[in-house]
């Protein structure tokens, strides 16, 4: 089976509610699927999360997500709010969300 990580980088929820579909789709069939917040997306776990949105919580259920960039929280005004879900924030890459921690472990990256 293969190796999935999904970077959201758009802020866009019905987009981002594809990338959950999927997610849990080809987790289903036995892919190892992770799912990063970077850019506008680190606006929309605490929306999802508020919203009780039942693809968002499967998919963090399911551990799914390896977490929100850091310096997009603050910048876009949702560091806190992110810091409440009790997710990872990623700040690898100067301050960032990097790719390379999951290249390094046989992720193909879809951008989304």
């Amino acid at each position: 089976m293969r190796k999935i990580l999904f970077y959201a980088m758009q802020g866009k929820k019905m987009c981002f509610l594809h990338v959950l579909m999927n997610a849990l789709q080809l987790t289903e069939v036995g892919h190892e699927v992770r799912i990063v917040f970077e850019g506008e997306s680190v606006k929309l776990p605490s929306v999802l999360a508020e919203e009780k949105n039942k693809l968002y919580s499967k998919a963090n259920e399911k551990g799914l997500i390896a977490g929100i960039c850091l310096a997009c929280s603050a910048q876009l005004g949702v560091l806190e709010a992110n810091k409440a879900l009790d997710l990872p924030l990623l700040d690898d890459l100067n301050g960032h969300a990097g790719i390379l921690p999951f290249l390094k472990e046989d992720y193909e990256v879809i951008w989304a």
